[in-house]
């Protein structure tokens, strides 16, 4: 015996499809940016250097004295060769007082004459170095210089952007070109 059978022939379906892709712009516009930097304040504060050279006693070594010293210390001089004269007169007088009439007959006046007269040695020579080492007296004061730097911060000033999107969204568009299709048909 003979069953029937059972035939099935399908079609698929067939699509003729229009793609339009979607388009997306996406753009970042550079920040927008001022940066200043204000200058350093700077201050300086100096004491001037002071120099002091004090010659007074050089000066004096090479016999320079101030007008009223001078006058004063020739006075001084001329007082003391007044006393000395008046007290070397008096040893004379006192001298010829004493021996005056005892048979010398002018002898003690020779005698005094050769004491005033005749040569007279100042002294021992010796080298003298003048001005004296460490006459001149130096005092000196350096300089002082105060440096002060305040250092100001730099202003960045930054204005962010927003990105700029644009979006179009694709689409899809079809159209059939064959259905689908089932036949089903009995064999038998």
């Amino acid at each position: 015996m003979r069953f029937p059978q059972i035939q099935i022939t399908t079609t698929d379906a067939q699509m003729d499809w229009q793609i339009q892709k979607p388009v997306q712009r996406i753009s970042q516009p550079k920040a927008e940016q001022t940066i200043s930097q204000p200058p350093a304040t700077v201050e300086i504060r100096t004491t001037p250097s002071d120099l002091k050279i004090d010659s007074s006693e050089a000066r004096r070594d090479l016999g320079y004295f101030p007008i009223v010293e001078m006058v004063k210390r020739y006075a001084q001089e001329g007082r003391q060769g007044i006393l000395k004269g008046i007290s070397r007169r008096v040893q004379e007088g006192r001298q010829m007082m004493l021996n005056a009439g005892k048979g010398q007959e002018g002898a003690i006046i020779q005698q005094i004459a050769k004491q005033n007269t005749g040569p007279k040695r100042p002294g021992p020579y010796n080298i003298k170095f003048v001005p004296s080492i460490g006459s001149v007296k130096i005092k000196y004061t350096p300089a002082t210089v105060d440096v002060n730097i305040t250092r100001n911060e730099p202003k960045i000033d930054v204005k962010i952007n927003k990105p700029v999107y644009d979006y179009t969204p694709g689409k899809v568009t079809g159209t059939m070109v064959q259905r689908p299709r089932v036949d089903i048909d009995v064999i038998g």
